[in-house]
């Protein structure tokens, strides 16, 4: 995910989904707060904040789920 894609989410509030790995129920759902190169941050619903990999599927929470190794 690039950085232009990133700031496009944040600036517009979208809700995106981080697909870690098979497991739907393993998801984060939020909106994205900040990012660097290794990591980003995104605030759940119940207003915690989670650092994540960039290295994880991040995508549109309104998209159907996609899995891929």
């Amino acid at each position: 995910m690039d950085e232009q894609e990133l700031d496009r989410y944040r600036v517009e509030g979208t809700k995106v989904r981080i697909v870690r790995d098979a497991l739907e129920q393993n998801d984060v759902i939020g909106i994205v707060v900040a990012w660097d190169e290794d990591s980003v941050l995104i605030r759940r619903p119940n207003r915690r904040v989670v650092k994540l990999s960039r290295s994880y599927r991040i995508q549109p929470a309104d998209e159907p789920r996609q899995w891929s190794l």
